[in-house]
């Protein structure tokens, strides 16, 4: 009977050791498997990466081209806005220039005319001419900071 038990023993013992070895193979197999899903896992979210990098690099550059193209307009719209100021400026200095060679031949009228109020005259186209020189000084400096 001893001999039994022995053959019993070995008998359950050799059947444990195949169910541990069929629990570890099965084991490994899905450390395996395990391994792979997160590999697979992992090689997605580096596409997904890439992909999100792709597009904020596209975004960016779309930004910088839209931002260029806006301070292109801007810069035109005051380079336009300048040049109508100076024109304006201009044609004020023609009208001013004019409106002081019809002041000097006015009061030269006025003078001849009335002989000795020449200072009196002279004072007040003076006067006219400063008046007008401040206008065209101050449209220059509107014009300036435009």
């Amino acid at each position: 009977m001893s001999e039994e038990k022995r053959d019993s023993a070995e008998g359950g013992l050799s059947e444990k050791v195949e169910a541990a070895e069929r629990r570890l193979r099965e084991a490994t197999e899905a450390a395996a498997a395990a391994e792979e899903r997160a590999s697979a896992e992992i090689h997605a979210l580096e596409a997904d990466l890439e992909r999100e990098r792709q597009e904020s690099a596209e975004a960016l550059e779309k930004v910088r081209r839209l931002h260029a193209a806006e301070l292109a307009r801007e810069r035109e719209a005051k380079e336009t806005a300048i040049a109508a100021a100076e024109r304006r400026l201009a044609e004020i200095e023609r009208q001013a220039e004019a409106a002081e060679r019809r002041i000097e031949e006015t009061q030269r009228q006025a003078d001849e005319i009335q002989g000795g109020g020449a200072d009196a005259a002279t004072r007040a186209r003076e006067a006219a001419a400063t008046w007008l020189r401040e206008q065209i000084e101050a449209l220059r400096r509107e014009a300036a900071g435009r």
